[in-house]
């Protein structure tokens, strides 16, 4: 999530709004990602692939997650600039 949520803060309709649109848009990643690591494990015993493709999965959220938090940095800082 892009925001994290903090305990004692207020969040405007649209703040939230937009956190369960990318949350939605997250699981339904993952969602996508376990029924296609599912059909290749199918009729397999191997869970060290199970457990690399949940690290690829997870550190492409964090990924994604900490590039938009950078774009929303900047774009914060050049709105104070302005």
């Amino acid at each position: 999530m892009a925001k994290m949520l903090k305990e004692g803060a207020s969040y405007s309709q649209r703040e939230v709004v937009d956190l369960l649109v990318e949350f939605s848009s997250f699981k339904d990643r993952v969602q996508k990602k376990f029924k296609v690591l599912a059909n290749e494990l199918d009729g397999k015993n191997n869970e060290h692939d199970l457990w690399v493709n949940l690290y690829l999965i997870s550190s492409d959220y964090a990924e994604e997650a900490n590039v938009k938090r950078h774009k929303q940095v900047q774009a914060d800082s050049m709105q104070k600039i302005s």
